[in-house]
């Protein structure tokens, strides 16, 4: 079972079960800093409406939820159906929930990475005419495999990102790319939480990421709870900051990277990038390889999720803008790769040109489930609780 732990205090998504049956877990993000509220999701289409309200976000934690939602939502059917379940109808049943969740949230690619996976998971293991106790199994343990590879990836990322960090560096990020955002330290926060753990002293700006304020509400308690010196800047602060000198690096995650290094962020980023590039600031991105979508040539084909207009015109339910006022609300905005100084993987450092390097670091993590070694000839299950030798080493 996936129960690694996370940074002190946080954990964001995991799996329990018991006589009562299985659940997702998740800490609501939507409640945060006011209040800590674990759910525990019973049901497919509550994991589905809980990655749409975003009471679980970020694009390696939306990827574990959907697949823990996937394993969910069969152990419910069977449990349902008392076992009078045929493999047809948990195939026809698994590919149904894979597209429920797959509607939720357009941009972040690794949510369709990790319901291909399991999907595929499943598909493999029915072909090989496993039991349906066996296809119950083989989806927990994908889950699982899943979490813990998210796990190894952040902490890979920390390493390889600390090194970009001095001690006496005083930092930049855009809204929320740690704990929160995965199942491990996070994306771009993970370099700060390795580098603060060895010792080096360093200085946190957060700026608050309108319209949700993932910054203000999630990055900056994250950073209290581990300690990390902070200060919490608007958004429209970030160029002063800058002016005056003093920051050193600017630390950014991403929910979706295209083949030549464009990168999807969370809205605001691409503003970030373009300050960072007039300052001569370093621009980096962390980013597991689940992340990178070699079938997006650029940045302009990727889809960007636009949300309810009300996330800006009301705070918390209370209006702040004229009744009636027209609003966008584009979730993502894209960086384009020219303002990318490097991408942060669990493989290493990516520096330009980005798309062979992009390319070179998913080569061998791509296959990830390894899914002809846990089936044999018959069918049954043989390996189905190993876990990516990924998590044996960072690089």
């Amino acid at each position: 079972m996936s129960d690694n732990k996370q940074t002190q205090g946080v954990r964001t998504v995991w799996w329990e079960e018991d006589a009562s049956g299985a659940a997702v877990c998740l800490l609501d993000q939507s409640l945060l800093p006011q209040q800590v509220v674990y759910l525990r999701l019973k049901h497919e289409q509550e994991v589905a409406d809980a990655i749409k309200s975003l009471k679980v976000r970020g694009a390696p934690a939306i990827g574990v939820t959907a697949a823990f939602g996937l394993a969910l939502s069969l152990c419910r059917l069977m449990r349902e159906k008392d076992g009078a379940l045929s493999l047809a109808t948990a195939q026809q049943h698994v590919h149904a929930v894979g597209a429920l969740l797959g509607q939720t949230r357009p941009t972040a690619v690794n949510l369709f990475w990790a319901i291909e996976r399991m999907l595929l998971c499943a598909d493999v293991a029915i072909e090989n005419h496993c039991s349906l106790q066996d296809l119950a199994q083989l989806l927990r343990a994908e889950a699982h495999s899943i979490a813990d590879e998210d796990f190894a990836a952040c902490m890979a990322m920390g390493v390889y990102g600390a090194e970009l960090i001095a001690d006496g560096d005083m930092l930049l990020t855009h809204c929320n790319a740690g704990a929160l955002a995965t199942a491990g330290w996070g994306t771009a926060l993970a370099p700060m939480y390795v580098a603060h753990k060895a010792g080096k002293h360093i200085h946190v700006f957060v700026d608050e990421t309108r319209p949700v304020f993932q910054g203000a509400r999630l990055t900056a308690w994250e950073l209290q709870q581990e300690g990390i010196p902070l200060t919490l800047i608007t958004d429209n602060m970030v160029g002063h900051f800058m002016q005056r000198g003093g920051i050193k690096a600017v630390f950014v995650g991403a929910d979706r990277v295209a083949a030549n290094g464009d990168v999807a962020n969370k809205i605001g980023t691409y503003g970030v990038a373009v300050l960072a590039h007039a300052h001569q600031i370093p621009f980096y991105v962390a980013a597991p390889t689940s992340t990178i979508d070699l079938n997006i040539p650029s940045g302009e084909h990727i889809p960007i999720e636009q949300r309810n207009p009300e996330e800006v015109t009301s705070v918390r339910g209370m209006m702040i803008a004229p009744v009636g006022v027209e609003a966008a609300n584009p979730a993502f905005d894209v960086t384009p790769h020219a303002y990318v100084t490097a991408i942060i993987t669990e493989r290493g450092i990516v520096r330009p040109p980005y798309r062979e390097g992009l390319r070179r670091g998913c080569l061998d993590v791509r296959n990830h489930s390894n899914l002809g070694s846990r089936l044999n000839s018959n069918g049954d299950r043989s390996s189905a609780n190993r876990r990516s030798t990924r998590e044996e080493s960072p690089g």
